[in-house]
C-alpha cells in the first residue's frame, strides 16, 4: 500500500546540456517548489518505487516533451529541509548534440537555454542558487 512520507523527500533533476549551454526552467505552481519564482533543474518528486534515472527520462517527457531521452544518475545530494524532513536529490546528467526542441508542459512557466559561461546571477536561481551549486559540482567531476 503505497502511503505519504512526510519524513522523506526523494527528488530528481536533471542537467541537460547541448551546444555548451544548459537548460533551466521557471515553474508555474511555486506553491508546489516552496514558492521559490527562480530558475530550476527540470525536477520532480521521485513517484513510489520510481528508479531516478526512470525518474529523469519521465521529468524530460513529461515537462519538456522530449522523448526517448535517458539521462545518468550524476550524483547524489541529502539535506535536511526548512520543513526537517530528510531530502535525497538525484542529479541526473545528459549531454546532446544539439538543442532539441522543446513543448512545455502548463507547469513550466519559461524554458530557457544558458550559456554555461553566462549563468543567471545567484539571486535569480530559486533555494540560493542550488541549480548553480548542481552544475559546479559536475563540472568539477564531484560525484
Amino acid at each position: 500500500m503505497e502511503t505519504e512520507c512526510r519524513i522523506h523527500t526523494l527528488v530528481a533533476d536533471v542537467a541537460l546540456f547541448a551546444e555548451g549551454q544548459v537548460l533551466l526552467v521557471r515553474y508555474c505552481d511555486m506553491a508546489k517548489y516552496d514558492n521559490e519564482s527562480g530558475w530550476f533543474l527540470p525536477d520532480d518528486e521521485l513517484e513510489y518505487l520510481e528508479h531516478p534515472e526512470r525518474a529523469g527520462t519521465r521529468i524530460l517527457k513529461e515537462q519538456l516533451g522530449l522523448l526517448a531521452l535517458k539521462p545518468r544518475l550524476d550524483h547524489i545530494e541529502s539535506f535536511k529541509g526548512n520543513s526537517g524532513a530528510w531530502h535525497m536529490s538525484f542529479h541526473n546528467k545528459l549531454d546532446l548534440d544539439r538543442m532539441p526542441r522543446l513543448k512545455r508542459s502548463n507547469a513550466v512557466a519559461e524554458a530557457e537555454w544558458f550559456d554555461l559561461r553566462k549563468l543567471p546571477v545567484r539571486n535569480e536561481v530559486a533555494h540560493h542558487g542550488w541549480a548553480l551549486h548542481v552544475l559546479e559540482t559536475m563540472a568539477k567531476g564531484q560525484t
